[in-house]
């Protein structure tokens, strides 16, 4: 099933400020948020929905890729969790807070007067940091998809105390200050009457647990340096400078929190001999004078391999050809672009005796006259009319 359009879920328009992207997803995320609409599915994945469109268009880069790559931008192009896609509760919690809750820090503070990165229960628990790494990539890799295993240096979930940060477990605690909550609950006189709210607990930050004696491995953190190999699916069509992103897979957060996501940025590796043009791939043919005016079966490159194409006789210097479907898918799509081959004609700089005389006797003939065109177009003008 297709995903909708961002500004579509949020009803609102791509000139829309910030704020108006703010306003309109608080309404929503109101509107269906789970504590209103308990046992609802469809309210659930609507709040999902909201959350995720949300995630992109409130931040300007990732707005700025949705607005010129659409879904594929901000990593809807491939499954395994690119991207703002197939959120989970956990994710819109830890990442946001809960709209209702309580707490410090959440952006949704602006929006409610209190929040917290609620999230397993309740509790507040720490979201680890995002990483970013450059993959390189072949145009044969970009036009047909690639895998890619990449060791990463990280902060890795220590595996001496599995991130409880604790020697062991009796050394883990309820907090004793919220109960296990994870946050407090205050009430205030005010001239309006009694107000109550809830923050994180202080001694505990939100985990709703103690530790009495810290893990030798970790110090009591959860998290240690380690290196993890990371499998990739690129999907066809990406470009240089675009970016795709794998949740979950940065650094671990302390104390068995919410790890951060992986940002991989595409780098492009340029060909021997096929230069890139959007979908299409351009390629410099040189043909000597003698092969232009008879015609002859030419070889050349693709990026799925060698292909056999035709000069006609009088092929004039300036030629463009094309080869249907042998250029570069678009993201999560159908469409290929096609092979474009600028033909140029090559003339040769050192001649024989013999071969000097045969060209001056055909210097006089009128077939060796040049004969420009009323309508002929430059290759600038031609290569555009291909592109369009």
């Amino acid at each position: 099933m297709s995903k909708r359009d961002y500004y579509d879920v949020l009803g609102v328009a791509k000139s829309s400020s910030t704020e108006e992207i703010k306003k309109a997803y608080r309404k929503l995320a109101i509107k269906y948020h789970p504590d209103k609409n308990p046992d609802d599915k469809s309210a659930e994945d609507k709040f999902k929905e909201a959350a995720e469109a949300y995630e992109v268009l409130s931040n300007p880069e990732k707005k700025q890729r949705y607005d010129h790559y659409g879904h594929a931008g901000v990593g809807g192009a491939s499954g395994g969790g690119y991207g703002g896609g197939g959120m989970n509760m956990e994710d819109i919690f830890s990442q946001f807070g809960d709209i209702f809750g309580g707490g410090g820090g959440s952006p949704f503070e602006s929006f409610f007067g209190g929040g917290g990165q609620q999230s397993r229960g309740g509790r507040r628990v720490a979201k680890g940091t995002n990483l970013r790494i450059k993959v390189k990539l072949t145009l044969e890799e970009i036009a047909n998809g690639t895998e890619k295993k990449i060791k990463v240096n990280k902060q890795v979930t220590c595996k001496t105390c599995d991130g409880t940060g604790a020697k062991d477990r009796s050394s883990v605690s309820t907090c004793k200050t919220c109960g296990g909550s994870g946050a407090v609950r205050r009430v205030t006189n005010t001239i309006l009457g009694q107000m109550q709210t809830t923050s994180t607990c202080p001694t505990c930050n939100g985990s709703g647990s103690q530790i009495t004696s810290k893990c030798t491995s970790c110090h009591g953190e959860g998290i240690v340096r380690g290196e993890e190999t990371i499998t990739i699916n690129i999907p066809a069509g990406v470009s240089d400078g675009m970016q795709l992103s794998m949740s979950g897979k940065g650094n671990a957060a302390p104390n068995g929190g919410i790890p951060g996501d992986l940002i991989i940025l595409i780098e492009e590796i340029p060909h021997e001999t096929l230069k890139r043009e959007g979908n299409n791939v351009v390629y410099d043919l040189h043909v000597s004078i003698v092969d232009a005016a008879l015609g002859y079966s030419a070889e050349v490159p693709t990026i799925d391999g060698k292909a056999k194409i035709k000069i006609e006789p009088g092929t004039q210097s300036g030629k463009l050809l094309r080869l249907k479907g042998k250029g570069i898918p678009e993201v999560n799509s159908y469409h290929r672009g096609d092979e474009i081959i600028h033909v140029n004609i090559w003339t040769p700089k050192a001649l024989s005796a013999e071969e000097r005389t045969i060209l001056e006797k055909l210097r006089d003939s009128p077939n060796f006259k040049p004969q420009p065109g009323k309508n002929d177009k430059s290759f600038f003008e031609k290569m555009k009319e291909y592109f369009e």
